[in-house]
């Protein structure tokens, strides 16, 4: 599928807004060349209204992702390669192509992380706010440890996006696997916790974090949030090992 196709037939809420100001030059211009030039390029994206989409959430990933990279003043190689990953198993190969000279772009601009945070948090299900965020820390990971400039622009994202101290906690720990507190983090419970309250903790979060609340996005979509549902049942099955729970 052409990239103009894919961007006109998935933009919703993005079209507008901070991050449209933010990408709007750098989709253009890939139009403008993948069709050869011409004076009707723009009017294939045609804006529009409802649920958050597929082509949403790449954008919004392009731009956060931007920001991230930016935090420590530097921008690494494993980086790099950690988003051709993720975009590829996202969005297929042709795509992640098209999205990561998006990206190139956009990492040459100055990025509104309250304005884009906002815009997102308005249009966005938390659910799907979630997955971002998963993908954001991954990202902050991606070169083997977490800058301090990175981490406290997680903690402004999170803010922005809406998503808890608790949640940002959980998802954080996902990423840390050698931790033994971790699969108490991912759950959002103490290590005093009763074992009737593991029971209980891994019953909410595995609701919070299950793949159907983003299967309005697609099957590829999904399928990348149940990298975190496997990280909530691993922290359980942890935890039961742990203190030969039943």
């Amino acid at each position: 599928m052409a990239f103009s196709k894919w961007i006109g037939g998935g933009l919703g809420f993005t079209f507008g807004g901070v991050i449209g100001g933010i990408l709007g030059f750098a989709i253009g211009a890939m139009m403008d060349h993948m069709s050869g030039g011409g004076e009707e390029t723009t009017q294939r994206i045609p804006p529009r209204t409802g649920s958050a989409t597929a082509g949403d959430l790449a954008m919004s990933l392009v731009v956060l992702t931007a920001a991230l990279m930016k935090a420590d003043g530097r921008v690494t190689q494993r980086e790099l390669d950690h988003v051709r990953q993720f975009f590829a198993r996202l969005f297929g190969i042709q795509r992640a192509g098209e999205l990561l000279r998006l990206l190139r772009d956009v990492l040459k601009q100055d990025i509104p992380v309250h304005e884009v945070c906002a815009q997102v948090r308005a249009n966005m299900p938390h659910p799907v706010r979630l997955q971002l965020m998963h993908y954001l820390i991954g990202l902050a990971h991606a070169d083997g440890q977490v800058d301090r400039s990175e981490y406290d622009l997680l903690r402004r994202i999170a803010h922005g996006l809406g998503i808890t101290d608790k949640d940002l906690g959980s998802l954080s720990a996902m990423f840390r696997t050698a931790d033994p507190s971790a699969a108490y983090e991912v759950l959002e419970i103490a290590r005093t916790a009763t074992d009737d309250e593991v029971k209980k903790a891994y019953r909410r979060m595995a609701m919070k974090f299950h793949p159907d609340k983003v299967a309005q996005l697609g099957e590829e979509v999904q399928k990348a949030a149940n990298e975190k549902f496997k990280k909530v049942q691993e922290a359980y099955e942890a935890i039961q090992k742990e203190r030969g729970m039943k």
